[in-house]
């Protein structure tokens, strides 16, 4: 459980924001989100193997950036009405 005490000359909005950090780094707004309807066991580790699939992807994209700078592919902006790009 979350607490937190008024310091001496703290002014309470200056609590509130205290609490409000340890709140979120908790954790317990998304713990009651998750909790607020039922997922099935066979979902959830669905979902696991997704994130986990997400983020071995991501640490790959990382990791090829940080050995090879240059093989970087990188966006091209679509094209906007106001530029003349078809001309």
């Amino acid at each position: 459980m979350v607490e937190v005490q008024v310091r001496e000359k703290e002014s309470l909005e200056r609590a509130l924001r205290r609490f409000k950090k340890q709140w979120e780094r908790a954790g317990i707004l998304r713990e009651v989100r998750t909790r607020s309807f039922y997922i099935k066991p066979s979902d959830e580790k669905r979902e696991a193997k997704k994130k986990a699939a997400r983020r071995m992807a991501r640490n790959a994209r990382i990791e090829a950036i940080l050995n090879n700078p240059r093989a970087v592919r990188r966006r091209r902006r679509k094209p906007t009405r106001h530029n003349n790009y078809n001309k």
